[in-house]
């Protein structure tokens, strides 16, 4: 087999293939071209268009990435979000209602008296106390000396 004979000999100019190329010889596709161009050009002269370049080359090398592995636990990451959004969006909109009902507030006394009664709003309430403690923790270390290397 001959190589030569199956390749197709490039344009050396744009002129050349605006002749040779036979799409590029209909009107609309020239008018589309011409809009095209026309939309591209601040984008290509502010060197824009490297960044959409590179975007679409680290798309690409995360694709690459993705087996089936990495799919499932960004699948399980995905669904324990969404759970605890869901999870403490009803939370908040079930406190709301039962805030409502009320005919006036509590006073604090009667807060007070209730969360010492109430062995749920207790365990609430140490919840968060540990999340601010573990909040704290965290700024604390953020916030620290770095550790040498």
């Amino acid at each position: 087999m001959n190589n030569e004979s199956t390749t197709v000999s490039a344009p050396h100019s744009l002129e050349q293939l605006l002749k040779t190329s036979p799409e590029l010889q209909d009107q609309a596709t020239l008018d589309g071209l011409s809009d095209l161009i026309t939309k591209a050009a601040p984008i290509i002269q502010g060197r824009r268009l490297h960044n959409i370049i590179d975007l679409l080359a680290a798309t690409s090398d995360v694709i690459e990435m993705a087996d089936d592995n990495m799919v499932q636990k960004l699948m399980a990451l995905y669904e324990e979000g969404i759970g605890g959004a869901w999870a403490i969006s009803n939370a908040l909109r079930y406190a709301a209602v039962q805030a409502a009902h009320d005919e006036t507030p509590p006073t604090i006394w009667q807060s007070l008296r209730r969360l010492s009664k109430d062995e749920d709003a207790r365990r609430g309430l140490s919840m968060a106390i540990n999340l601010a403690a573990e909040l704290g923790r965290q700024a604390k270390a953020a916030n620290g000396p770095m550790p040498e290397d």
